[in-house]
């Protein structure tokens, strides 16, 4: 109980002795805060200040476009032909799914990637001259300069922040709205390039198709003069039907395939899943024409199961409907690709133009010279006891002697380096 009372007396003894100190040197410490916020609000008044110009923007968000429902009859037009093999049908009616929601996804990120592009970082400098503005000697240089200065985010209502900081205002707004227009115009040129390729690609394989689809007749005419008419059983009818559009979906799904693979890796969901949807239908083609079919498999009627004096005319049919069936999806889509590259771009609108900022960005002064002050508080503070502790401790007798050898090792330490320089 003792102790803890010497102790306590103890920490107040030593608080008052600190107390005493700061009171008696409250005029160095108030004078070196002063003196160091005057000089923080002197130093913010030289330094160039340094203006923010904010353009806000809204892309375009995901919509069902015309080729969305173009593809998406052919789930309607394709699919209910299916009749008895209506496996066939739910693969055609999944053809829609790059068009609609299966690829597409919210343009916002990508725009942001493409503010963020070399392309559009030199035309602003060529635009703005800001090679010679940052005063730098190399394109490289000037391109790290730019993006130093300029800040793209996404707001929590999905619309994007063009911020641009610049010690010429004017400048700061010239280059933010700069922004806005290389993204319209970046987007005009891949929206139009991206459609023309994709309707040039539909145009070659709807040429081929066409060729193979007249081939089919002829020689599907040649037959039926050669052997006349043959009326199939309902089985037969059914099984050759099944073949034919399993066949047809899986071509047209080969064609999306390769579309996709020159925009995606092989990582892409999208792509992996229309592999495996390709793969599923050639299972169940697989299926249809096997002599053996699965056991308890009654969803395909077997081509073995076909008369045998009709199978030539059954194959020559099948092969015509096959092209048929694939020369009308492949038509639709490519109606789906010029309607695309016909439409105007996704239209950016901009909801706030970058405008003249009537107040700067940095330096903030009033910031800058309460920051100064606390931090000149405290290191004045410290010094003051600091100091006065250190005066305390050489004036004990117990540490003159030590004080006095330590004075004169460091006075022999400087006099033999000075008569070793010389």
């Amino acid at each position: 109980m003792i102790e803890n009372q010497e102790s306590e007396e103890q920490s107040e003894s030593e608080l008052l002795k600190k107390l005493v100190v700061l009171t008696a040197h409250r005029r160095l410490i108030v004078g070196g805060v002063l003196a160091v916020a005057l000089f923080t609000a002197v130093f913010s008044l030289v330094v160039p200040p340094v203006y923010t110009a904010t353009a806000l923007i809204m892309t375009p968000q995901n919509s069902p476009t015309s080729a969305s429902a173009l593809l998406g009859q052919l789930s309607s037009g394709l699919g209910g032909g299916t009749s008895g093999g209506g496996g066939g049908g739910g693969g055609i009616g999944a053809l829609a799914s790059l068009a609609g929601d299966g690829v597409l996804k919210s343009p916002t990120e990508t725009f942001v990637g493409v503010l963020a592009s070399r392309t559009v970082a030199d035309h602003l400098i060529e635009r703005f001259h800001l090679q010679k503005a940052y005063h730098k000697r190399t394109l490289v240089d000037s391109r790290l300069s730019l993006a130093h200065h300029t800040r793209v985010e996404i707001t929590r209502g999905s619309l994007i922040r063009i911020s641009v900081e610049d010690r010429n205002v004017e400048r700061a707004v010239a280059v933010a709205n700069g922004y806005v227009d290389e993204l319209y115009h970046m987007n005009q040129k891949l929206a139009l390039t991206t459609g023309a390729q994709r309707r040039l690609f539909l145009e070659q394989q709807l040429a081929t198709e066409r060729i193979a689809l007249g081939q089919a007749e002829d020689e599907f005419t040649k037959l039926e003069q050669k052997t006349g008419v043959i009326r199939l059983a309902d089985q037969a009818e059914i099984t050759m039907r099944s073949v034919a559009e399993i066949r047809a979906a899986m071509s047209a799904k080969e064609v999306q395939v390769e579309m996709l693979r020159k925009t995606a890796t092989e990582q892409n969901s999208a792509l992996q899943g229309l592999e495996g949807e390709i793969a599923a239908l050639r299972g169940q083609l697989n299926k249809a024409e096997s002599t053996a079919p699965a056991e308890n498999d009654n969803y395909f009627l077997s081509i073995g199961r076909i008369p045998t004096a009709g199978l030539e005319y059954v194959r020559a049919e099948r092969e015509l409907r096959y092209h048929e069936a694939l020369f009308e999806m492949l038509a639709r889509q490519y109606e789906a690709a010029r309607l695309e590259e016909a439409q105007a771009p996704p239209l950016i609108q901009v909801v706030d133009p970058a405008i003249v900022p009537d107040k700067r960005s940095w330096p903030p002064r009033t910031l800058l010279v309460m920051l100064a002050m606390l931090a000149s508080a405290i290191a004045f503070t410290c010094g003051v006891l600091l100091k006065a502790r250190w005066n305390a401790m050489i004036a004990r007798p117990a540490n003159v002697k030590h004080m006095n050898a330590l004075r004169s090792m460091l006075r022999g330490s400087l006099r033999d380096q000075i008569r070793g320089g010389a």
